[in-house]
């Protein structure tokens, strides 16, 4: 199953993926809002148009927004792909690199970045996100599949002069919507262990690498967060980027104004967001 959250009529309403569009979920203002009830699965399915005010929407007029617009948390995990680490010149770590993000960094998947002026260095990390179904707290890691509710994409666009000013990242990864999400929510079923994910720029491609790359599993960071934090439905963890980031290469290289960047994973689908100066 695949969800979003579309605007309709300056409304936020969460939709199911149909084979010619969508079908709009009735109670449910966003998709974050949906995951909070107990049987949404339930609801997300037997939606139909007509009944209790659902509604058809055509696929050429939908207006995607950002998928999970709320959450009550989103915690990101760093130098999480073993290429990723790699390039970095670091040592595989024991235990995940976390931080934090606010919502208010959350950008739409088709809205443009605004790249700021006071970073001359702002870098693309195309992520695989975790969405919590279920809540819990030290939750076993045998138990850490049942809380995951599907999966969605980001892009931890970062501001590198800034991350670096000190050896804490979060002042290069706060900046407000520069971190596109979506543009579907979509249930674990629809997503293979193998899905390539991509960063693209102008078509070119920077980012290519598997998700099983991953050296801190979904399951594992779903167990180890919750040991100090209770999750919530509809929290987000971005579980961190493979190879191929700007300042990796050589020369580096940095997103630029009317540049168009792509984040992709096969089987949910891709961002697309144009680069503006500010």
């Amino acid at each position: 199953m695949k969800l979003a959250t579309l605007k309709i009529a300056e409304k936020q309403m969460a939709a199911r993926k149909e084979s010619d569009g969508w079908v709009t979920i009735p109670d449910a203002n966003d998709v974050g809002e949906l995951l909070k009830l107990a049987d949404w699965a339930e609801r997300a399915n037997s939606a139909t148009p007509g009944v209790n005010g659902s509604t058809k929407v055509d696929a050429a007029s939908a207006v995607y927004d950002v998928v999970i617009p709320r959450p009550s948390k989103i915690l990101c995990c760093g130098l999480n792909y073993a290429t990723h680490i790699q390039e970095m010149g670091r040592e595989q770590p024991t235990y995940p690199t976390l931080f934090a993000k606010f919502p208010e960094t959350l950008a739409a998947p088709y809205e443009s970045i605004v790249l700021p002026d006071e970073d001359p260095a702002i870098d693309w990390e195309a992520e695989l996100v975790v969405v919590v179904g279920k809540g819990g707290r030290r939750i076993p890691h045998e138990n850490a599949a049942e809380h995951i509710a599907g999966y969605t994409v980001a892009n931890d666009v970062s501001m590198r002069t800034w991350q670096f000013r000190t050896i804490e990242w979060l002042q290069g990864k706060m900046w407000d919507r520069t971190t596109p999400l979506g543009p579907v929510f979509v249930t674990p079923d629809e997503i293979s262990e193998n899905a390539r994910i991509q960063t693209l720029i102008d078509d070119e491609i920077m980012q290519d690498a598997p998700i099983n790359d991953l050296v801190h599993g979904p399951e594992f960071l779903i167990s180890y967060i919750s040991t100090f934090t209770h999750l919530n439905p509809g929290d987000l963890i971005l579980t961190g980027t493979t190879g191929g980031v700007g300042r990796a290469r050589e020369p580096e290289r940095y997103l630029a104004d009317g540049e168009i960047l792509e984040t992709r994973v096969e089987g949910i689908g891709s961002l697309l967001n144009k680069l503006v100066k500010e």
